[in-house]
């Protein structure tokens, strides 16, 4: 079973990548993959390739999940939610959940 790599949507704060970061997840951002102005369906082919679940506070990505777009797992989160309680929900994920779980699967932060 492998574990969770995410690839974070371009608005999600430095701070919720660093400290996913320092506690061992691998994360893939949006200016790192260099795939900044890609569309949202872009963005889900990309996370696909890279076999990582992408975690966005955009509910686009809900919508596209609805209408059946296949992805490698989606996490949202509202606007409302703190770094810290960002950082809390996706490693309560990453520690529970393998990435084979999460294929085609949306969670709520």
């Amino acid at each position: 079973m492998a574990k969770i790599k995410f690839y974070t949507d371009e608005h999600v704060s430095k701070a919720v990548v660093m400290g996913l970061r320092r506690r061992g997840v691998d994360v893939l951002t949006v200016p790192e993959a260099g795939t900044l102005g890609l569309s949202d369906e872009e963005h889900l082919r990309k996370a696909r390739e890279e076999g990582r679940v992408i975690f966005t506070q955009d509910d686009d990505f809900l919508r596209l999940a609805a209408a059946g777009t296949v992805h490698r797992g989606i996490v949202y989160s509202t606007q409302d939610n703190t770094i810290g309680e960002i950082i809390y929900g996706l490693m309560l994920i990453y520690q529970v959940l393998e990435a084979e779980e999460m294929v085609g699967h949306v969670e709520y932060l």
